[in-house]
C-alpha cells in the first residue's frame, strides 16, 4: 500500500508531510519520555524485522493481486504506539530513499496511512479492548486479526480519499474504493494471522515482554538476537519467494485504469521529486541500477537466488536498524540533557 506519487497533488502531498511530521514531532516527546532504555536494541531490531518482511509479497488468491505484512499493529503490541510510529516511519523513509519503494512527496501519505491507524486507531481501540495484557492464545489471535483488518481497512480507504483530494481523475471514488477494500480485507486477514503468529512466539519466549523489563534482561537480549537473525533470513533468503503479482493498491489501480501505474503529473514538484530520488536510491526497486538501455528480465518461473534482492534485503535492515538505533539515542540523550 505504498503510495507513488503519480497519485497525489502537491497540496495534499504537503498536508501530509506536515500531518505526519507533526505526529512524528509528538510521538518523539511521548518517547523520551516513556521509552525504556534497554528496550531500544529491539526497536531497532523489530523495525529491521518489519522491513525485511514488507519483502516478502504473499499472493491473494483469486485476484492476482498480492500484499505483504505492514508492520504497524505488530510494532504497536511490542513496543507501544509512540515507539511503534517511529519505527514504522523510518522503515517507510529507508525505502523511499535507498529503494524508491513509495514516493517521496507520497511518504506523508504512506507514514500516515501504514502508521496512525494501526498504532493509534486499531490497536488502543480494538485489540487491547479484545485482547489486554494477559490474554489467551485465542483472544490474542482475535484481537489481532480483528485489529489488522481495521487498520489496512482504514488505511485503504485513506488512500481513496487521498486520491480523491488530489483530483486523479482517472480513479473516481466509488470504483476504487470497491476494489481497493476487499483486496486489503484479505491482506488484513493474512497479516492478523501472521502478527498473531508472532506476537504468540515472543510472548513464549519472554512472558513480560509487555510489561515493564527487569533491571537483568538476558531473554529480551535473546528475543532481540532471535529477531535480528530471522530478519536477515527473510531479507536474504526467503525474499527470493516473495510474489512477483502487482500488490493491493497497484492491482485496484490496474483495475480502474488498465494499467498499474499512472503517469506522474507534470509538475514541477512531482520532477524534483522523482529526479531526488532517482539520484539518491542505493537500490531502485530492490535491485542494483542499471544502464537506461538495459534489457529487462523476464519474470522467473520459480525462486532463484539472487544477489541483488538478497543485498537490498540486508542492506535495508541494517539501515532501518541503524536509524531507528541512531533515533532512540538521540532521543534519550535529549531526556538526559532536560533532567
Amino acid at each position: 500500500m505504498h503510495m507513488a506519487d503519480a497519485l497525489i497533488s502537491p497540496a495534499v502531498g504537503a498536508t501530509m508531510w506536515a500531518a505526519s511530521g507533526g505526529l512524528i514531532a509528538y510521538c518523539s516527546k511521548k518517547v523520551r519520555a516513556e521509552l525504556d532504555d534497554r528496550k531500544v536494541p529491539l526497536m531497532g531490531v523489530l523495525g529491521a524485522f518489519v522491513f525485511a518482511a514488507q519483502m516478502i509479497n504473499f499472493s491473494i488468491p483469486g485476484t492476482g493481486s498480492s500484499g505483504h505484512l505492514g508492520g504497524g499493529l505488530l510494532l504497536a503490541i511490542l513496543l507501544g504506539p509512540h515507539a511503534a510510529l517511529l519505527a514504522i516511519a523510518s522503515v517507510l523513509i529507508v525505502q523511499a530513499l535507498f529503494f524508491a519503494d513509495g514516493g517521496l512527496l507520497a511518504l506523508g501519505c504512506n507514514i500516515f496511512n501504514l502508521g496512525f491507524f494501526p498504532c493509534f486507531i486499531a490497536y488502543p481501540f480494538i485489540y487491547k479492548k479484545i485482547a489486554p495484557c494477559p490474554s489467551s492464545s485465542m483472544r490474542l489471535g482475535i484481537g489481532a486479526m480483528l485489529a489488522a483488518v481495521a487498520g489496512l481497512q482504514l488505511g485503504a480507504f485513506s488512500v481513496v480519499l487521498e486520491t480523491l483530494a488530489s483530483g486523479i481523475s482517472a480513479l473516481p471514488f466509488s470504483t476504487f474504493a470497491l476494489f481497493m477494500q476487499p483486496v486489503h480485507l484479505a491482506i488484513g486477514v493474512v497479516e492478523g494471522a501472521a502478527t498473531a503468529g508472532i506476537i504468540y512466539f515472543v510472548i513464549k519466549a519472554r512472558p513480560d515482554i509487555l510489561d515493564a523489563v527487569p533491571e537483568s534482561s538476558p531473554s529480551l537480549r535473546n528475543v532481540a538476537l532471535g529477531l535480528a537473525f530471522t530478519a536477515l533470513l527473510i531479507g536474504g533468503v526467503f525474499s527470493w519467494f516473495a510474489s512477483e503479482k502487482p500488490d493491493g493498491l497497484e492491482w485496484a489501480v490496474a483495475r480502474v485504469t488498465g494499467s498499474e501505474e499512472i503517469a506522474p503529473p507534470k509538475t514541477a514538484t512531482h520532477s524534483v521529486f522523482e529526479r531526488f530520488q532517482q539520484n539518491i536510491a542505493l537500490l531502485p526497486g530492490y535491485a542494483f541500477k542499471k544502464p537506461d538501455n538495459a534489457a529487462v528480465e523476464q519474470s522467473r518461473g520459480a525462486p532463484v537466488v539472487n544477489p541483488e534482492t538478497s543485498a537490498a534485503g540486508i542492506i535495508g535492515g541494517m539501515l532501518t536498524l541503524g536509524i531507528v538505533l541512531l533515533a532512540g539515542v538521540l532521543l534519550r540523550r535529549r531526556r538526559g540533557s532536560k533532567v
